[in-house]
């Protein structure tokens, strides 16, 4: 595709060479490692697999062209590249991305979730229901990678939760083209607050809550919840959002008669659960929705489940499936990977590994197992390094108030000193009396906590879900909870 094309209606300058006679036949990329002959190099200012100081290496692979900020120095252009200048990169990257493929959006059914919390577990869930209740063949990006039903598409670990505009576009065409009728993608603040998921042509924009986390990246709260709001402010058809948070309604405030609520507290909600019976099987409750009721029940247990059940429900009825199918589609959903996820050792103890990471997720997570727990909560978790540090002596303070023991581990340190981390968790732990013990090494952690439970204890090994990875400095070394759970019990 000629790049003038590409560029046609944006504010652009040629720096040299010329767009109309230049092709891009290959794709595009941010990462100069991944460039291929005939492809389009976007230097973003600052990314650290590329940007303008690698121009050349990206020439050297093959790049045709070249796209500069117009607050980027100017860079030094071999003289056989084209060059274009744009004012702002990134939006003018996802213009480009979305019609080199195609535009794949328009041609399905697109659904984004933002929240701090839930965002996995409700992709996973509309996908589940919609194949259920209607055999439809949908595609999901987000934490644990691509896939279209449960075929993967191989993707770079570089990757992000939401892919940068070029890979985001990239699997949408491939999701178009391989049959999907629909796509679920878990949009992050980040992700909304670079562009990423401009141009995805989003149908319905679903909005699970506001708590705290990302401070690291954004600041104050404030800033994070705008990143968030992004979304509900031109990026989406319509809006479903949980009424039971405040942001809800500042969100019906930005797109008034497009917003469908849902909630359990919130009496007015669209989408309302009462009723809610919680065990260690799952969750029953009675889903109200125009003056009927809908007896439902989902094979998770929690509340938090109920609302992402709702979200659920309302999402796809959005879409314009059978209320009636997808309530009863619910039921028979397979587990979230690393959300919930249970597993029962020899010894008769019972294992939970959940992505929780945040106060209010640890805080939801243990709420719920306590309420059905026959005997003591045994709880390992730790706080990621790099990241916002002031969440680390609170979610201490949540696991010691819920739990019996309590063994404080390695997350995903970085760069950061492992035992520093600890030492942050420490003081809101100790605060509760609750008896802990502190291993950096992950597994010996894991392993810990499970000769120490007894046959109806419950071991919930939070912070990383389905994670196959511990990031320690620079490094991605293998580790799952899950699976070292599973090898220990066997040793």
């Amino acid at each position: 595709m000629k790049l003038s094309e590409l560029l046609a209606g944006q504010d652009h300058h040629t720096l040299q060479g010329d767009p109309e006679a230049t092709r891009i036949t290959t794709g595009m990329t941010f990462d100069a490692d991944r460039v291929t002959p005939g492809s389009l190099f976007i230097a973003i200012p600052g990314h650290r697999d590329g940007g303008p100081g690698s121009i050349g290496a990206a020439l050297a692979r093959g790049a045709v062209a070249v796209l500069v900020d117009a607050g980027a120095p100017d860079p030094a252009l071999p003289s056989e590249m084209c060059a274009v200048r744009v004012p702002e990169i990134r939006t003018a990257a996802a213009v480009v991305a979305s019609r080199y493929y195609g535009e794949p959006g328009r041609g399905m059914d697109m659904v984004a979730i933002t929240g701090t919390n839930g965002k996995t577990s409700v992709s996973y869930m509309i996908e589940s229901v919609l194949r259920l209740a209607g055999g439809a063949s949908v595609g999901v990006i987000g934490t644990a990678g691509s896939r279209i039903g449960d075929e993967p598409i191989p993707m770079p670990r570089s990757v992000l939760t939401t892919p940068e505009s070029p890979d985001l576009q990239y699997l949408l065409g491939r999701m178009r083209d391989g049959g999907a009728t629909g796509v679920v993608l878990e949009a992050t603040s980040m992700a909304l607050l670079t562009h990423r998921v401009d141009r995805a042509f989003i149908d319905v924009g679903v909005f699970t809550n506001l708590t705290q986390d990302h401070l690291d990246d954004h600041g104050t709260m404030e800033n994070y919840r705008d990143a968030k709001l992004r979304l509900f402010k031109g990026l989406c058809r319509r809006a479903v959002v949980n009424a039971d948070d405040p942001v809800g309604a500042e969100i019906q405030a930005l797109m008034p008669g497009c917003v469908t609520t849902y909630g359990i507290d919130a009496a007015a909600a669209d989408y309302r659960a009462t009723d809610v019976t919680v065990d260690a099987g799952g969750t029953r409750f009675t889903l109200h929705h125009e003056g009927r009721k809908y007896p439902a029940a989902i094979p998770v247990p929690g509340r938090y489940s109920v609302a992402n059940a709702l979200a659920t429900v309302a999402a796809c009825h959005a879409l314009g499936h059978d209320l009636g199918g997808l309530v009863a589609a619910l039921d028979r959903m397979p587990p979230v990977p690393g959300r919930f996820e249970r597993f029962r050792a020899p010894s008769g103890t019972s294992v939970i590994v959940d992505y929780a990471h945040s106060p209010d997720s640890l805080d939801q997570v243990l709420t719920t197992i306590r309420s059905f727990a026959p005997a003591r909560v045994v709880t390992v978790f730790g706080c990621g390094g790099d990241r916002d540090t002031t969440k680390r002596a609170e979610m201490g303070e949540i696991a010691g108030t819920h739990s019996d023991l309590c063994v404080i581990t390695s997350d995903n340190p970085r760069t950061e000193d492992p035992e520093a981390i600890l030492d942050q968790i420490t003081p809101g732990l100790a605060a509760t009396g609750t008896p802990f013990e502190r291993f950096t090494d992950r597994r010996r952690a894991i392993a810990f906590a499970l000769y120490e439970a007894g046959p109806h204890d419950i071991v919930l090994i939070a912070g990383k879900g389905s994670e196959q990875h511990q990031i320690v400095g620079d490094e991605l070394l293998p580790f799952s909870d899950m699976a070292t759970v599973r090898e220990l019990a066997r040793a």
